[in-house]
């Protein structure tokens, strides 16, 4: 099953099918008529969909059949003069910089400057296209991708792009239909040519697993008493199966020494955990009285080094000491099985001061692309990924303390009408649906500063402003919106007013974004108090280590061959054992990037033979 990618429909419906059709706004910014590399920026453009002048060159196969019944009608401006396109150089220089430092957000403003000055170079495009993707801005990086394509059809760069960000959506159908176009553009392109053997192959699996009802199978039921514990086995035994403050203890003291949990005490915790999350509602009240406290923790993706770093400033979870951790536990990093039985056995131990919401990467596909089936597959088996995904489908979605602060993952509603009541009817033991339903999108979306609501740019969820944000709070008698699923700098971020506050709990994120983790501590006022951190050292197990050894292989798909980029790295100083040439993962994050990033940003092939040009994207000179 594939998760929602459906909710948001972009303007523009040349994201639809790869066809280049209908007027597309971009950052207020128009697109020029497409045209050949060497002359960009140098013929008429006018805002919105491609115009060409008569004869102005055949047509894509792309675009015949639908570019005339979408054609603006805006007034053709004229081309940038000379001094407009070399400030627009000079921006995108600016960002390029940028964007290798990772400061995508700031790139991202650069090269929007540079496409306002000269909206007709499908570069900029595409490079802000790439910057969207780092930010997981998928539904941003298609509109990029498709203004690229636009402007230049022949560009292999842009479907790369697009394809890229279908592919990350779970799109697959989309994705195909993009890399098809690739190898049309370069039939000869061995790496076009595998990524898309390879999305052929994913589909084909995603029938298979439709036609044999996979995602309806109920999962495997093991009995933990039938498990022996070998003598060998030094770690934490759980007497008489119950979970102790002491067991805690010395389970996390394990993980720190890099060590497993035995599997019977593995399945024990997570079978305990799914029942006390089935009991649950799917809105959960929470009480802090006069004189207590609680704490509210974002995103920590798999970090047990950061996650242990909380509990030595903020205490361990206890009932004097309770949290709310407000999802995606899980993915990204590559110490989510520690994260995550650290998690679940306090839950456990205290099951009503240790309070878990799901968040967007608690779901199957998610967990196939980004590292946690292929972590669980790796260190445990198939089998307990099966318990993991069912005991993931019993999460919470929110919780309300106080009557006053609601905290979930994502965001806000499509509907003014949805409420609080909505919410607790939700049937939550299934993967998120694929339409604009309150369960999707108070996984998904975001806060935006601008009154209203807008599609988001992930290409699922919405993006709310601040009078959605008050309305909703007002007319559910709360006071505050507590939401995650957004790296940000210096951990936090206060938006609407005061009355949305993101938190992410993950510091220096992916091991390359530089950024602060933060938690929040509320007492009985419910006033806000706010702790940053910084990431602490961990073990060399790169991120996303083990993406795609669980299920469908997005690192492989995404890694291409890296037997050319052996040579490279030599190059560079980097010392890769033989067998690296057989392991993509491995051989992209000996780059210093986790794999994604990595496999994005290196589009294998030799500039001359394979047309790929260097690390961010093509002509960054």
């Amino acid at each position: 099953a594939l998760p929602p990618w459906g909710a948001a429909e972009f303007s523009s419906a040349a994201i639809g099918k790869g066809k280049a059709r209908g007027p597309t706004t971009v950052g207020g910014c128009g697109v020029q008529l497409g045209g050949d590399r060497e002359r960009q920026g140098s013929r008429p453009y006018h805002r919105g969909g491609l115009r060409r002048a008569a004869g102005g060159g055949k047509m894509s196969d792309s675009e015949n059949s639908d570019t005339a019944s979408g054609a603006s009608t805006h007034e053709e401006k004229p081309a940038p003069t000379p001094e407009q396109v070399a400030e627009s150089d000079s921006f995108k220089q600016q960002a390029n910089k940028k964007f290798q430092e990772n400061h995508h957000n700031e790139a991202i403003d650069l090269y929007t400057k540079a496409i306002e000055l000269n909206p007709g170079n499908h570069i900029l495009f595409a490079n802000r296209s790439f910057a969207h993707i780092k930010l997981e801005n998928y539904g941003s990086a298609l509109i990029d991708a498709s203004e690229s394509i636009e402007l230049a059809p022949s560009y292999i760069k842009g479907y790369f792009r697009r394809g890229t960000a279908y592919l990350a959506l779970g799109k697959l159908k989309q994705a195909k239909q993009d890399f098809t176009k690739a190898v049309k553009i370069e039939p000869k392109n061995t790496d076009a040519r595998k990524k898309l053997d390879e999305v052929t192959k994913a589909l084909r699996q995603e029938r298979f697993n439709e036609a044999i009802g996979v995602d309806s199978a109920p999962p495997v039921v093991i009995d933990p008493a039938n498990i022996e514990v070998e003598a060998s086995y030094d770690g934490p035994h759980l007497e008489e199966g119950r979970v102790t403050a002491k067991f805690m203890e010395d389970l996390m003291e394990h993980f720190k020494c890099e060590k497993k949990l035995h599997k019977k005490y593995a399945y024990m915790i997570l079978t305990q955990v799914r029942d006390i999350l089935k009991a649950e509602a799917s809105l959960v009240e929470v009480q802090v009285p006069q004189g207590e406290h609680i704490t509210v923790c974002g995103d920590v993706h798999g970090q047990f080094y950061d996650l242990c770093n909380i509990f030595n400033i903020n205490g361990v979870p206890s009932v004097d000491n309770p949290y709310i951790f407000n999802g995606d536990f899980v993915d990204r990093g590559s110490f989510g099985i520690e994260t995550i039985f650290t998690l679940f056995g306090f839950k456990a131990l205290y099951p009503q001061h240790m309070h878990l919401n799901r968040g967007n990467h608690e779901t199957v596909n998610m967990n196939k692309m980004y590292g946690f089936e292929g972590e669980v597959v790796h260190k445990y088996t198939k089998d307990m990924m099966d318990l993991f995904t069912d005991a993931f489908r019993w999460l919470p979605l929110s919780h309300v303390i106080n009557n006053k602060v609601l905290v979930l993952h994502g965001g806000l509603f499509s509907k003014d009408e949805t409420n609080l009541q909505d919410l607790r009817k939700i049937d939550r033991h299934c993967e998120p649906p694929d339409d604009s339903c309150p369960m999707t999108e108070l996984l998904w979306s975001d806060p935006i500063n601008i009154p209203g609501r807008q599609q988001s740019k992930r290409g699922v969820g919405v993006a709310f402003g601040p009078d959605v944000a008050e309305r909703f709070l007002k007319a559910n008698n709360l006071e505050l919106l507590v939401r995650s699923h957004e790296c940000k700098d210096e951990g936090y971020e206060i938006d609407h007013d005061g009355k949305t506050i993101t938190v992410f709990s993950a510091p220096n994120y992916c091991d390359q974004m530089g950024n602060k983790g933060a938690f929040i501590r509320f007492e009985a006022d419910m006033k806000p108090k706010f702790t940053k951190f910084d990431a602490v050292p961990h073990p060399s197990a790169r991120p996303m280590q083990y993406a795609g050894m669980g299920g469908f292989n997005i690192m492989q798909f995404l890694g291409g061959n890296w037997g050319p980029l052996r040579p490279r790295l030599v190059a560079c100083g980097v010392t890769l054992p033989p067998s690296w040439a057989l392991r993509p993962i491995n051989a992209a994050c000996a780059v210093g990037c986790y794999a994604l990033d990595s496999a994005l940003a290196l589009e294998w092939g030799s500039s001359a033979g394979m047309g790929f040009g260097s690390v961010i994207a093509d002509d960054h000179e």
